[in-house]
């Protein structure tokens, strides 16, 4: 394919190369001292929301008053205890219903939602400090660091996977959506030619429909960049491809978009609005499926640089499964370690894949692996992690999350001047994602529960393990003695559980619904399957006092344990 730049190329790598500077100078100054930057860093926090509801109960004005930074750290942790969502949220629900100064000062700029361990999402307050001072200024400087590792990044056009913007408002009125479709929506002017569609794409509802369409822009089109957090996302834009592929072909040459599919008619004239018929690209289209059969990226984008995407943790399945898709030059850039709760940092040095804490933006605090389940675990300041160790991680940031317990081990991967870096490990605490599901152990024994309800029957004891490999989950089942139920009823039972949990968790459904994740599979156990199992264990070495057992978990060995327990 012909290149094609983007117009106003220079203006972006100005402006950006600009910015970028400035937050480089910033955070090389910062990082020669981790321990005087968190100090910093928490004295503003503190500073700015000591006359808020949250900061009089937990006497913000007292804990400033230490003279040192230990002072400083020891008085936090004494006065502040750790928090989980579920500890912050009548704060936020106050915010919600229109009350000022609770969290931080003010009311939100926004919530940005996502899945929680209950039923019901997380409304993850954003005010305008942590959007304009922390997030914007990281966004920026992300745009900066890739553009310096492909200088070609944006000289065609971004496909961009992002949410909703706006999704909903809040009682007050406050809005909510997504923080992707937030940073999209707010890039500078001088930016948005380089995107490869309109922000109207991503209110099409039908899954199917969404990725014909935006495959449909971006086939047509010289695209250098892709930003796609989750490698999932990209089989299935592949997949689309191969399943579409002469209806892109035909709607390339005619200039239409295919009327197979529900787009919403406001949507589907925002997008005909950038389009027009390229008979000679649907002529280089179909030579590219004659001589290749199955097309992939790498033939009708020759030109990509990079891809913005998680290569993290159990994100890199999904990775391997596609990335010689794409051509040879192409960057597989880590996104970063980040959600909708706050962004940590940046990465530098792509070969790396790892996080560079900005200890001059948010303050951290640590949990070794080991001590988790203990009841009053040593906090680890930023200062004090050790290299190769992994740790749980807290945040505390200038949107009113205080000490936020993220669920997430991470590993401290080195050192960036005196600043740790970091790889996401895994989800901790009952909360699976293979794929971006987001399902909590709670969602997955009140699906078991209601589907004995309704199947009549109780059962002795169940596990659910997640397969990575496989991009399922594997239901198992101990049955009473006297049970007459088959595999096949319980295939049926696993169904009705699959239903359950899509509606008490839209992401499972949506990554279900794109068979990003494949049907569960189901397994008898044989009697006594707990107690045997935990006598293996004990075997092993692990304490009885202190034995736990998950019922939803992604671990291989147990997962291989329990595999032997199958009733045979």
């Amino acid at each position: 394919m012909k290149e094609k730049k983007t117009k106003g190329i220079w203006k972006i790598k100005a402006g950006l190369g600009i910015i970028g500077f400035k937050e480089m100078f910033i955070l090389n100054r910062k990082s020669k001292n981790t321990k005087k930057s968190q100090e910093q860093t928490l004295r503003s926090i503190l500073t700015v929301n000591k006359d808020t509801v949250y900061g009089k109960e937990h006497h913000f004005e007292e804990i400033l008053k230490a003279k040192t930074a230990e002072e400083l750290f020891k008085l936090y942790d004494e006065n502040v205890p750790i928090n989980q969502y579920t500890d912050l949220e009548k704060y936020i629900e106050r915010h919600k219903n229109g009350e000022e100064n609770v969290l931080f000062p003010g009311k939100p700029l926004m919530y940005l939602t996502t899945s929680g361990t209950t039923n019901t999402p997380k409304w993850i307050p954003i005010n305008q400090k942590q959007y304009q001072d922390v997030i914007g200024k990281m966004n920026k400087l992300w745009f900066h660091l890739t553009l310096k590792h492909r200088p070609k990044a944006c000289d065609g056009k971004t496909i961009s996977i992002v949410g909703k913007v706006i999704e909903g408002k809040a009682p007050d009125g406050t809005l909510y959506g997504s923080i992707s479709g937030l940073s999209q929506r707010d890039i500078p002017d001088f930016m948005k030619d380089i995107y490869s569609a309109p922000s109207e794409i991503f209110h099409i509802s039908d899954y199917k429909a969404r990725y014909y369409a935006l495959m449909r822009m971006g086939i047509m089109q010289n695209v250098t960049w892709i930003v796609s957090v989750n490698p999932s996302t990209l089989i299935e834009m592949q997949n689309n491809a191969n399943e579409y592929y002469e209806d892109y072909v035909n709607d390339v040459e005619n200039g239409t978009i295919s009327d197979k599919f529900d787009i919403p008619e406001y949507i589907r004239t925002a997008l005909l609005k950038e389009i027009k018929p390229k008979p000679e690209r649907a002529a280089e289209l179909r030579a590219l499926k004659e001589k290749y059969g199955r097309v992939l990226p790498k033939h009708y984008w020759p030109n990509l640089q990079v891809i913005s995407l998680w290569l993290c943790g159990n994100t890199d399945v999904y990775f391997q499964k596609v990335k010689d898709s794409f051509p040879e030059q192409t960057l597989f850039f880590e996104f970063s370690y980040f959600s909708s709760e706050f962004r940590s940092g940046n990465v530098i040095h792509p070969e790396t894949k790892s996080t560079v804490l900005f200890c001059h933006k948010v303050f951290f605090e640590f949990i070794k692996e080991e001590d988790i389940d203990l009841e009053n675990p040593r906090i680890y300041q930023t200062h004090e992690v050790e290299v190769g160790k992994r740790y749980s991680i807290l945040a505390s940031t200038y949107a009113g999350l205080y000490r936020y317990n993220m669920n997430d081990l991470v590993t401290i991967t080195g050192k960036y001047k005196d600043y740790p870096t970091i790889q996401f490990s895994q989800k901790i605490n009952g909360i699976i994602s293979l794929t971006g599901e987001k399902i909590s152990e709670i969602q997955y024994i009140e699906s078991i529960r209601m589907a004995e309800k309704e199947f009549d029957v109780k059962l002795v004891f169940y596990i659910a393990f997640a397969d990575v490999q496989n991009s399922l989950y594997h239901f198992y089942y101990e049955l009473p003695k006297d049970s007459t139920l088959t595999v096949e009823d319980m295939e049926k039972f696993t169904k009705r559980v699959d239903e359950l949990l899509k509606e008490k968790n839209p992401e499972y459904r949506d990554k279900r619904g794109t068979n990003r994740l494949k049907d569960p599979k189901t397994y008898l156990l044989g009697e006594l399957s707990f107690e045997r199992f935990k006598e293996k264990c004990i075997a092993l070495g692990f304490r009885d006092g202190q034995f736990k057992l998950n019922l939803l978990q992604q671990d291989d060995k147990k997962h291989e344990m329990f595999k032997e327990l199958v009733n045979k």
